[in-house]
């Protein structure tokens, strides 16, 4: 991209890649409207559930981008996304600067949920932070990426604010909190299936990396489906009012699937991206409707 003015208002909003919110977004929304199922609903800490995800979703984006810039592994064999420290649009120094900028105002949305959640909360943000460094710093290279994916994106968002609503977690939490995570996964196995030759060279050792194209495929077909199952049996007794609310979610992430296949290797994978991020907010919004209408 031209005209990109260094630390300008349109850099920072690129490297804080909003189109990824989404990811954020969904546990939190699932987790409320099961809190509002079971008449649990509290709007204030709901909200600041959202803000604390979509802080925390920009911070780990941020540290993503500088950390990988100093790591070289952006190079100009990079397939993905421009980035903002690589493409020199935001300069290290403000972007160590924006991550703590954002760090600390999730940590003092995240202090305010102690109101209704109590001091082990403290832990939750504690792993939190600690996990959008580890990512970046080295669970990314030994494989173990999709493991804080569905740790990070799922169980502990979904969980988390559940929690802060009802004061308690019902056994349903633990089933949605599985399918967010796996379904939000797809992001990644996307990203590690388009980046596998640049990641070799890198000795980024993903799953995709270690077990091949074919694996890389299979994956990211088999991460929809294990996130549709899990939301069935979190939505027991409704599974075929939930099989029918997800069924063109179903039917977008074969056809996104079959896309990737076809597409099989460079840069045209990114449209895979934009395509699973939207098959990711249907497959919330049609869980929402489920929790919510059933």
């Amino acid at each position: 991209m031209n005209g990109i003015k260094k630390n300008s208002v349109r850099a920072w909003l690129l490297a804080m890649r909003p189109k990824t919110l989404s990811a954020a977004v969904v546990p939190v929304a699932v987790a409320t409207a099961l809190a509002y199922r079971h008449e649990t609903f509290q709007w204030q800490p709901a909200m600041l559930c959202f803000v604390f995800a979509a802080l925390m979703q920009i911070a780990s984006n941020l540290i993503n981008d500088l950390y990988d810039f100093l790591k070289g592994t952006d190079g100009e064999d990079r397939l993905g996304p421009e980035r903002a420290c690589a493409q020199g649009w935001v300069t290290p120094q403000a972007m160590r600067l924006a991550i703590g900028i954002s760090i600390l105002l999730a940590s003092i949305v995240g202090l305010s949920l102690l109101f209704w959640g109590g001091w082990e909360l403290v832990l939750v943000g504690v792993a939190c932070i600690a996990g959008a460094f580890l990512y970046t710093l080295g669970f990314s290279y030994l494989g173990l990426g999709d493991l804080l994916v569905v740790l990070f994106f799922g169980f502990v968002p979904v969980l988390g604010c559940y929690y802060v609503q009802a004061g308690q977690l019902h056994s349903d939490v633990w089933w949605l909190g599985g399918a967010c995570g796996f379904v939000i996964d797809t992001l990644l196995v996307v990203n590690n299936f388009r980046d596998r030759e640049t990641d070799r060279r890198a000795k980024k050792l993903t799953l995709v990396v270690r077990f091949g194209e074919r694996f890389g495929e299979r994956l990211y077909f088999l991460t929809g489906a294990l996130a549709i199952l899990l939301a069935l049996v979190g939505t027991y007794p409704h599974i075929p009012t939930t099989m029918l609310a997800l069924s063109p979610f179903l039917l977008l992430h074969t056809m996104t699937y079959r896309q990737m296949v076809n597409i099989g290797t460079g840069r045209q994978l990114n449209k895979i991206l934009g395509l699973s991020a939207r098959n990711i907010f249907l497959f919330g919004l049609s869980l929402v409707a489920v929790l919510l209408f059933a």
